[in-house]
């Protein structure tokens, strides 16, 4: 996983290049790190998913993964989206 940010405001629309959304919270991706880390495939053409995901509840969670956030917001979406991204890297 690349980045996990979760607890995101309402009333937040956008994030910046660079930095997680207005008060949400950085989890740990897959490199135990609380940061975003890029695509790196191999050569070839990957896909990227982000979702996002509202919630009638804020998470009280510390140094979560994505397993985590996915487990404590079970029965607790109330709405959805996604949009996928693709990456290209050439020999």
């Amino acid at each position: 996983m690349h980045w996990v940010v979760y607890n995101i405001p309402p009333d937040v629309t956008e994030a910046q290049e660079g930095s997680a959304p207005r008060g949400g919270t950085v989890g740990l991706n897959d490199w135990k790190k609380h940061a975003y880390g890029g695509p790196c495939p191999p050569v070839g053409r990957h896909r990227y998913f982000f979702k996002l995901y509202a919630l009638d509840t804020t998470l009280n969670l510390k140094n979560a993964t994505k397993a985590v956030v996915e487990q404590a917001m079970k029965g607790h979406v109330l709405a959805n989206a996604q949009i996928m991204g693709t990456y290209e890297k050439s020999q």
